[in-house]
């Protein structure tokens, strides 16, 4: 069996199917265009938070960038621009038990992201977004917020990724 196709036809549907896309990166990521990004650091408001720790979620976020797009990061001034506070550190305890000892700690990071695309402004915003990680409670935080940190990073990182390039 012989099935021939018109390469005229077969064109035409490509063309057509790629037209409607808008500009995606190959990873998904819906770039507006832009060929640029930059993250700057992340501000502590909260004077809980270790300077570490900011340097950890704002490098989380350039990774995530980084391995989900095809986007070059710059150190200032990107097509598109990340910006963040550190307003939320908070530790509580979870899951109380019969005798009113907690089982378990959650640590809660928030920060109030500032994106700003330069190239379609109407995508620029300002928004919270807030993730937590729980730990035993007979481990002290010090102990463990190296981890914790990264682990919360990754989660931010990954809404905040679909927030500004997934556009779902």
């Amino acid at each position: 069996m012989n099935i021939s196709v018109n390469p005229h036809v077969f064109l035409l549907t490509l063309f057509l199917t790629l037209a409607g896309c808008g500009i995606y990166s190959p990873y998904g990521a819906q770039t507006s265009g832009a060929k640029t990004y930059s993250v700057t650091a992340f501000e502590l408001v909260t004077p809980l938070a270790s300077a570490a720790s900011a340097l950890v979620l704002a490098e989380e976020l350039r990774d995530r960038i980084q391995r989900q797009s095809t986007l070059r990061l710059i150190n200032s001034d990107g097509e598109l621009q990340y910006a963040a506070d550190i307003t939320v550190w908070d530790v509580k305890p979870v899951n109380v038990q019969g005798d009113e000892t907690a089982a378990s700690n959650r640590l809660t990071i928030g920060l109030r992201l500032r994106y700003e695309n330069t190239i379609v402004q109407d995508l620029s915003f300002e928004r919270t977004f807030t993730r937590f990680a729980d730990y035993t409670s007979d481990q002290d935080l010090l102990q463990v917020e190296d981890e914790l940190v990264r682990e919360i990073g990754e989660q931010l990182s990954q809404d905040i990724f679909n927030a500004t390039l997934g556009n779902w």
